[in-house]
């Protein structure tokens, strides 16, 4: 069966949840071990409960990497399943059950922009005077390009260990795609405010001046996650007024203000162990994706878990069970999420510098 775009056969759109998940199970079984499904802590609660692994971009990152299968469902967004094809073996097949459960992130940094700030920066300073550290929210081009001048992806749990690595290497960091976790990562690395600057790749030399740049360490894409950047204040304070008690807890990617007023702030897999080694009856408000917070609410019933407001990923949402199932019956050419092999070496190499940054500091 030919698959057109993202659309379901209409022999799968009547199926009820219940014959869906029956059919998956099937075919997972007569996969056996040849298959994985790895779901990100975004997902719904029905995928996240058929996976074999759940974890963060981190989490899921290493489990590919060690994953002897021959096929890997990954229930996540493109970048992820790019991330996994790179880290995997040639004759291992990643997929991706909904092609167009994107990052808007990722997009907010294009290659050909980078590359003229790159340009830019080599003007301002020398050679060899930046190195980038690349969210691994980010397209795959750009993780080569990450590799190629010797600098590392990295993720919100080991952020901060990427950019004290970088500053050891004698550099200023170039900081991308995400403004707000580079920011609260340098503020808790005790980088001053007149050593951080932000390039905006719409404005000339990145709207900064060159003496700005002299002067940075830390030197920020302008980019967001608008999943993050919902929370506001205004937030914050309407909870700590309904809930005295509360302690609030949000991702890096939260806007500075946020994340100052916030109890905790950390990648989604310190959020999911702050919950898990709360005293029972703890208040908790939550300020990330609301799948996630939604799902530790049901596992911790102890405890007060409720998100600090409403904030949903729908490119994360696009993966649902029917396409999940269309996926695993047809294992085609359309989910089938295949890197350049020449893109791949230098993506490996950043990913790879990731990896061993994060064990170092074990």
């Amino acid at each position: 069966m030919k698959r057109t775009g993202t659309s379901l056969p209409d022999e799968y759109v009547g199926l009820s949840d219940e014959r869906v998940g029956e059919r998956i199970r099937k075919k997972r079984s007569e996969y056996g071990s040849r298959l994985v499904l790895l779901a990100h802590h975004y997902q719904r609660k029905e995928i996240v409960q058929l996976s074999d692994f759940r974890g963060d971009s981190y989490g899921l990152s290493k489990r590919a990497f060690q994953q002897g299968s021959e096929l890997i469902v990954f229930c996540g967004v493109h970048f992820m399943a790019e991330s996994a094809d790179v880290l995997t073996r040639d004759d291992q097949k990643v997929y991706l059950p909904n092609m167009a459960a994107r990052c808007p992130m990722a997009d907010m940094a294009d290659v050909a922009d980078v590359e003229v700030a790159w340009t830019g920066l080599r003007q301002i300073l020398g050679p060899g005077a930046v190195l980038p550290v690349l969210y691994i929210n980010s397209v795959v081009e750009l993780k080569a390009f990450c590799g190629k001048e010797g600098g590392s992806v990295c993720t919100s749990s080991n952020a901060r260990a990427a950019i004290e690595w970088g500053f050891k290497q004698g550099k200023r960091v170039l900081f991308l795609p995400d403004e707000h976790l580079g920011r609260n990562t340098g503020k808790r690395l005790g980088i001053p405010r007149d050593e951080t600057v932000v390039w905006d790749p719409d404005q000339p030399l990145g709207g900064t001046e060159p003496g700005e740049l002299k002067r940075a360490r830390l030197i920020l894409w302008k980019g967001h996650c608008h999943v993050h950047t919902w929370f506001s204040v205004e937030h914050v304070r309407a909870v700590r007024e309904s809930f005295p008690s509360v302690r609030i807890v949000v991702h890096p990617e939260c806007r500075e203000e946020v994340v100052d007023l916030a109890d905790a702030s950390g990648s989604t897999e310190f959020i999911v162990n702050y919950i898990q080694s709360s005293p029972p009856g703890s208040i908790i408000a939550i300020g990330t994706e609301v799948n996630l917070v939604n799902r530790l609410a049901l596992e911790h019933p102890d405890k007060r878990v409720f998100e600090l407001s409403r904030s949903l990923c729908p490119n994360m949402f696009r993966i649902n069970l029917k396409n999940l199932l269309w996926t695993l019956e047809s294992l085609d050419e359309s989910t089938l999420v295949r890197v350049a092999p020449e893109l791949k070496p230098d993506a490996r190499t950043a990913l790879d510098r990731m990896l061993k940054i994060s064990e170092s500091k074990k």
